[in-house]
């Protein structure tokens, strides 16, 4: 197996880091084409990665969306995509996420902080640490899927075992007495979240805890959104409409007053409280969109994506959305633009390609009347026609040359804004800086 080194940089020739050089099938053809990283296990356990975040990260660079088959170990891009492309593109993420700062040696651990959505990076060769400063997709992927064991954060069956080796247990003498554990300290610290809850113990082991209406405020803000999950228990016992009704005012509150974090922490720990968050994206959708949902989805595209994001059943849920703001809530403005509107969820990555062809070949009244739906469809037929034929068409281009990525889309680009154009010509109210050739 032809080796290359980790850092394609550094020509030393005793350089000592190496991993595979990457290997690529193409597989399929027409809609069905896809790359298989042949080798991804191999590379992944030369940087000491999880396969999965190379994978996402060709995904990400590529705009193409990825399968990972955990079982049979194949990685997989959808789209024709060369050798040595992808090894260029793998650089990028050898760069991004495996190189120390520092010393630029591949020794490193990454140490995922979930709560603050960040990626610390520790180096065993020059002890440096520090956290990876960047905005990228992967980043967010990473935070759910954070590595385990040797490749980074340890899984609960580490944290067990130190547990019970006696790594990371408490300091404290216990005695039992009728079921009551005592402490042989006055005053016990317990730490949740950062947060410091102080216990107090008399001479007659009269327990108490501050239990104010402000104290317990101060507890439940320092308490993770998970944590919080555990804590309202009752409201899940409440029948589904009414937990959708009690996100949708959550949300509208917070846009009312100017606090919606754009990252869509606060909205996700919510929605997972009440247990809707498949649904969620129809309260958002209706809060967030109005007449000018063309310019509004790119700026409340991260919150969308924390819902919608590898989860077909929250996009569907979003074409709902999609079909009452169109076809009820703003009819006349958004009417018009439906084609633009949806070619917007797809660019943003909001919708998949696979969902969008589902929800095109049945006209359904789930959301809007049959006759509302039916004329949304239409309106969109454009959009739809293009996404079928540009994947087949750019398989064929690719078969008899090779051309560069960023000109294929350009020329789906133009062929969908000719599609448009040879339509019915209808009055488009346009947003004020709105553009069709920018589609």
């Amino acid at each position: 197996m032809a080796l290359v080194n980790v850092n394609r940089k550094n020509m030393d020739q005793f350089y000592r880091y190496k991993m595979p050089k990457l290997i690529a099938k193409v597989e399929g053809k027409g809609n069905g084409i896809k790359t298989v990283i042949v080798n991804m296990p191999d590379i992944a356990k030369a940087l000491s990665r999880p396969p999965s975040y190379p994978t996402k990260y060709f995904g990400c660079e590529l705009g193409a969306q990825t399968q990972i088959d955990l079982k049979n170990e194949r990685y997989i891009v959808n789209g024709a995509h060369q050798a040595d492309k992808l090894q260029e593109i793998l650089d990028g993420f050898i760069e991004r996420f495996v190189l120390c700062s520092s010393c630029e040696n591949p020794e490193t651990v990454l140490v995922v902080d979930t709560r603050k959505e960040r990626i610390g990076q520790n180096c065993k060769a020059c002890g440096h640490q520090g956290f990876i400063n960047l905005q990228h997709r992967l980043i967010t992927y990473i935070c759910r899927n954070p590595p385990t064991g040797e490749t980074g954060t340890p899984d609960k069956k580490e944290r067990r075992k130190k547990n019970q080796n006696g790594e990371s247990s408490p300091t404290h003498t216990e005695n039992q007495t009728n079921g009551v554990d005592k402490f042989d300290i006055p005053e016990i610290n317990n730490h949740v979240s950062g947060s410091t809850t102080t216990i107090h113990a008399s001479a007659e082991d009269d327990w108490c805890v501050d239990t104010s209406e402000a104290a317990v405020q101060r507890r439940m803000e320092d308490l993770t959104s998970g944590v919080k999950g555990l804590t309202f228990t009752d409201d899940l016992e409440r029948p589904e409409e009414q937990r959708f009704n009690m996100l949708y005012e959550f949300v509208k509150s917070k846009k009312e007053l100017g606090k919606v974090d754009m990252t869509g922490k606060e909205i996700v720990a919510e929605a997972e409280r009440l247990d809707v968050r498949d649904k969620a994206v129809l309260a958002i959708s209706e809060i967030m969109f109005d007449a000018h949902m063309l310019k509004q989805i790119p700026k409340y595209r991260m919150i969308f994506l924390r819902f919608v994001n590898e989860n077909h059943k929250a996009q569907k849920y979003l074409l709902g959305a999609f079909e009452m703001l169109v076809g009820k809530s703003y009819p006349k403005e958004l009417m018009p633009k439906a084609a633009h509107i949806l070619k917007a969820l797809y660019d943003n990555d909001l919708i998949e390609e696979e969902i969008v062809l589902q929800w095109a070949e049945k006209v359904s009244k789930k959301y809007v009347s049959k006759e509302i739906s039916t004329q949304i469809h239409e309106k969109v037929k454009p959009f739809v026609h293009w996404l079928k034929e540009a994947e087949e068409e750019e398989s064929s281009e690719e078969e008899d040359e090779e051309e560069d990525d960023d000109l294929v889309y350009d020329n789906k680009a133009e062929q969908l804004k000719v599609v448009v154009e040879k339509q019915p010509q209808q009055a488009i109210e346009e947003d004020e800086d709105f553009d069709i050739d920018a589609i």
